[in-house]
């Protein structure tokens, strides 16, 4: 399986850094086997560092494997369980069940703001599950431990630019 990473660093060598907590799935290496979505991933972080180039690193994924010698916990959709789940982990607060691995929807631009609404007692979790269901989300393959990420391997790289 192909996963990608979008960055301004080309990284050959996935790692775990734990200065990143309060992301959506956590301290991890954030992966996603969409293109586009880690071209974007890039381009974000180009215009926050203020870079012109950007990278795209292709990792091969041996999920078969790994499936069989780690933990793997996937969200199939949007739903409460996820929602918990990212705002729990936006709030710092450790994961109930440990995983090398969670599989999942990103968060987007509109569902940030749901997320934000639940949070700030604007929507209720009911509220907040219903409208993310309309939502077509891409997903993200977040590495939590070094153990798994034993299974995935760097083939290449593609540079993003900006203006193209």
């Amino acid at each position: 399986m192909i996963l990608y990473h979008g960055s301004t660093v080309l990284v050959e060598k996935p790692e775990i850094r734990a200065g990143e907590a309060f992301l959506d799935f956590g301290t991890g290496f954030y992966t996603t086997t969409s293109y586009g979505q880690a071209e974007r991933w890039a381009r974000i972080k180009m215009r926050r560092e203020n870079m012109s180039v950007g990278y795209v690193a292709i990792y091969e994924f041996d999920y078969d494997t790994a499936a069989k010698n780690t933990v793997i916990r996937r969200f199939g959709k949007a739903d409460m369980a996820w929602l918990l789940f990212v705002v729990n982990n936006r709030r710092g607060v450790p994961f109930e069940e440990p995983a090398d691995m969670h599989i999942g929807p990103v968060a987007d631009d509109n569902v940030y703001q749901s997320i934000r609404f639940f949070e700030t007692g604007i929507l209720n979790a009911e509220e907040t599950v219903k409208r993310l269901k309309t939502e077509v989300l891409q997903d993200q393959w977040t590495f939590h431990t070094e153990r798994i990420l034993e299974y995935c391997k760097f083939t290449g790289y593609k540079e993003v630019k900006e203006g193209t």
